[in-house]
């Protein structure tokens, strides 16, 4: 179980940006993703959402689990305050839309998935495989 020592103000600061909303609404849906699935999923680019992942994982909302070069991120889900604020946000009127088409795209993106985890190359590892070619 973790341990959080973080006041609600923090928290509710921290939810308090329409990104990070939407990244735990689609988070609640579809569990534990990587940043590039993040990424793809909101089309949002992956410097943006990292910066927003981490006011989330400093506030006890998500955790953050290394797997060889990927790094998955899930919503911590051990704490009853923390369980009714995602219902909170599930039910929320007007959350639809975006969220729908969030999910669709993960939907497509997670389709690239072996084991149930992102395996997929990046943009900056094909980039410097290709500059390591041309040396």
């Amino acid at each position: 179980m973790h341990q959080i020592n973080i006041s609600i103000h923090e928290i509710f600061q921290a939810l308090s940006d329409p990104f990070r909303i939407r990244i735990v609404h689609l988070m609640i849906h579809v569990g534990e993703l990587c940043l590039c699935e993040l990424s793809e999923s909101m089309d949002e680019p992956e410097y943006k959402l990292s910066r927003h992942m981490k006011v989330l994982k400093n506030v006890g909302i998500i955790t953050s689990e290394r797997d060889g070069k990927w790094i998955y991120h899930s919503l911590v889900i051990d704490q009853s305050f923390l369980n009714s604020i995602y219902a909170g946000i599930i039910e929320f009127p007007n959350s639809e839309k975006q969220s729908k088409e969030d999910l669709r795209n993960f939907n497509k993106r997670k389709l690239l998935r072996d084991n149930g985890r992102c395996r997929q190359i990046t943009f900056n590892e094909v980039f410097k495989e290709k500059y390591i070619a041309l040396k």
